[in-house]
């Protein structure tokens, strides 16, 4: 057998383990991104000036600073100065979850903008209050439409995971770089490293084009007009 293909066979287990923790952290910092998203989004459309102004900044900032910044800011700064012992891992999903926070929070915003006006106004008719309209109407819209925007963001967010071995997070980089090191076997190693994250963004995708079709109301465009 080939020194390259050996290598990559003896160390795909520790590759495999370094898959499934980058798994863990995109898929956990997607989540974190859902809810403070929904939470900016909401509060940037329908919030009073003062909170606009400040979720505008949060958006601003963290769409407007690199990732690899970001990780270095609060690994080595903020969570340093504040003595937070956060592991290597718990610091890059806050980071990214931060980040894919402020882009999701713009899908979100232009989903709510997208919905007809007529809806809340008819909802408040009904008797409902703001946040019922907006729990039980606008929500479940704009979670569906705005699915397919999701495949992008975990496309960008999976690959911005490859920077987590700058602080010694044991995703698939930091794990590949140090069985190069070792055996010197770098380009194979990192051929294998880039079918590992290709299938990761294939899985995701599609499973995410899945739900898409599921929840699609027949009738119904993505941006809920009527066909």
């Amino acid at each position: 057998m080939p020194a390259s293909l050996s290598v990559i066979v003896d160390s795909f287990p520790y590759l495999l383990q370094g898959t499934l923790n980058t798994a863990g952290i995109v898929f956990a910092a997607m989540f974190l991104g859902l809810l403070i998203g929904i939470a900016v989004a909401v509060g940037i459309v329908y919030g009073k000036r003062p909170i606009q102004l400040l979720l505008s900044t949060y958006v601003w900032f963290f769409r407007g600073v690199p990732v690899l910044v970001l990780l270095f800011l609060f690994y080595f700064g903020l969570f340093s100065y504040f003595d937070i012992g956060f592991s290597a891992f718990t610091s890059v999903t806050i980071v990214l979850g931060l980040t894919t926070g402020a882009y999701q929070a713009n899908i979100f915003r232009g989903a709510i903008l997208a919905l007809p006006k007529g809806q809340f106004r008819a909802a408040s008719a009904l008797g409902m209050s703001n946040s019922q309209a907006v729990r039980s109407i606008i929500l479940p819209q704009i979670l569906r439409m705005s699915i397919p925007a999701w495949s992008n963001e975990y496309s960008i967010i999976l690959k911005d995971s490859a920077l987590a071995f700058v602080i010694g997070a044991p995703e698939i980089m930091a794990r590949t770089q140090f069985v190069a090191s070792r055996t010197y076997q770098h380009l194979p190693l990192y051929i294998a490293a880039g079918i590992l994250y290709f299938f990761l963004t294939w899985a995701g995708v599609y499973a995410l084009n899945k739900l898409s079709d599921a929840v699609r109301i027949p009738g119904y465009s993505h941006n809920g007009i009527q066909e």
